[in-house]
C-alpha cells in the first residue's frame, strides 16, 4: 500500500486539471497513490484524465455533490497513512510531499502539517508569496482568529487524525477547510515545512453572490469554532469576526468592479473596525478603505489602473525589503 494518498476533487476542471496531475507526478517523493474524484464533470476532465498513463492513477466518477462530499469520497477510496488533498486548479512544488511528510515523522505527535502559499492569478502567470507563519504546536487559537493555512490544497494529514474528526461538512459550500482545520486543531498539535510550496490560484469570479456565500459560510465556521471553544479564548471571537469582514471587503474590491461594491466593502471594513478597532492600524486595512473611496469617488474604470499601479509599487518594495533582509 501507499504511504500518501493524494485526492483531487475534480469538476469540470479541464483547463487546468492536466497541469495539477503533472505537478503531482513531479514529486520528489513518489510513493503515493493519486486518488481524482470526478465529481459530475460535463466537460472534457475525464476524457484527458484518461491520456495519462500512470498506475498510480485512480479515477472515481460520482454525480456532483460538490468539493466537500468529493473530498470525503476519496477519504472513503484512501489506502494510505497520509492524506493530502490538492485542488483541481492548485499546484504544488516538487519537494512539497517529502518535506511535508519528513516534518510528520520528525514530530510523531503531530497530526497536520502545513506549508506557505504563493498566490498566482488565474492564467498561473502572476505571484505573490503569502506572509511566512511559523504557528506550531496547539495552534487551535490562531486558527480561530484567522485561516492561516490559507488553501485546502496544502496539508498533509495522519490518517489516524482524519478518522479522529470525520469527514468534510458537505453543508458548507466554502469555508469547509477552515471548519475542518479546526476541528483536527481541537485534538491534535500542528507543525509546518517554513517554505512556499503550495500554488493556490485566485478566481476571477465577478458574482457578488459569491462573495456573500462566503461570508456566511466563514460566519457558520467561527460561531462554531467558538462554540467549542474553552472560555478563556472567547475573547478572541471579535477579532475573528473583523477578520472575515475585512477579507470580504478584499473579495469585493478585487472581485466585483462597481461603485456598489465598494459601497459594501466599505461597510464591512467600517463593520471590522466596530468590531475590532486595533485592525484599523494594519497597512492592509487603511490600504482597503482607500481602495473604497477612491473607487466611490472616481469611476472604477478610473480608479482600477490606479489601484493595480499602487499595489504594484507595494509588491516592488516589499520584494525589496524582504532581499535586504537576507
Amino acid at each position: 500500500m501507499p504511504i500518501i494518498s493524494v485526492i483531487v476533487p475534480a469538476y469540470n476542471a479541464e483547463q487546468t486539471i492536466l497541469e495539477t496531475i503533472t505537478s503531482v507526478q513531479q514529486q520528489t517523493f513518489s510513493d503515493f497513490e493519486l486518488i481524482v474524484i470526478n465529481d459530475g464533470s460535463t466537460d472534457r476532465t475525464l476524457e484527458l484524465l484518461s491520456t495519462v498513463k500512470d498506475h498510480r492513477l485512480k479515477i472515481f466518477s460520482y454525480p456532483n455533490g460538490g468539493v466537500p462530499v468529493a473530498r470525503n469520497r476519496g477519504i472513503f477510496q484512501a489506502t494510505g497513512d497520509f492524506i493530502a488533498f490538492l485542488d483541481a486548479d492548485d499546484l504544488w512544488t516538487p519537494d512539497k510531499l517529502e518535506l511535508q511528510l519528513a516534518a510528520l515523522q520528525q514530530h510523531p505527535d503531530a497530526g497536520v502539517v502545513y506549508s506557505w502559499a504563493y498566490y498566482m492569478d488565474e492564467k498561473g502567470e502572476s505571484f505573490n508569496a503569502d506572509n511566512p507563519i511559523f504557528f506550531a504546536g496547539n495552534v487551535y487559537a490562531q486558527l480561530l482568529v484567522n485561516d492561516f493555512i490559507v488553501s485546502g490544497s496544502n496539508c498533509l494529514i495522519r490518517k489516524q487524525a482524519i478518522e479522529s474528526v470525520g469527514e468534510f461538512d458537505p453543508a458548507l459550500s466554502c469555508a469547509e477547510d477552515w471548519d475542518y482545520w479546526l476541528r483536527l486543531a481541537a485534538h491534535w498539535p500542528f507543525c509546518v515545512v517554513p517554505k512556499p510550496q503550495i500554488f493556490y490560484r485566485i478566481s476571477s469570479n465577478s458574482a457578488s453572490s459569491k462573495v456573500e456565500v462566503m461570508e456566511k459560510c466563514n460566519l457558520i465556521v467561527i460561531d462554531r469554532g467558538f462554540q467549542s471553544a474553552p472560555p478563556e479564548l472567547q475573547f478572541l471571537k471579535n477579532q475573528s469576526l473583523a477578520n472575515t469582514y475585512r477579507y470580504s471587503a478584499h473579495l469585493y474590491l478585487m472581485r466585483v468592479s462597481s461603485a456598489d461594491a465598494a459601497k459594501q466593502a466599505v461597510k464591512n471594513l467600517w463593520m471590522a473596525i466596530l468590531l475590532y478597532p486595533p485592525i484599523l492600524r494594519e497597512i492592509w486595512t487603511r490600504n482597503l478603505l482607500i481602495k473604497a473611496l477612491l473607487i466611490q469617488l472616481v469611476s472604477p474604470k478610473v480608479s482600477r489602473p490606479l489601484i493595480q499601479f499602487i499595489s504594484k509599487l507595494r509588491t516592488i518594495r516589499q520584494s525589496r525589503l524582504q532581499q535586504s533582509r537576507t
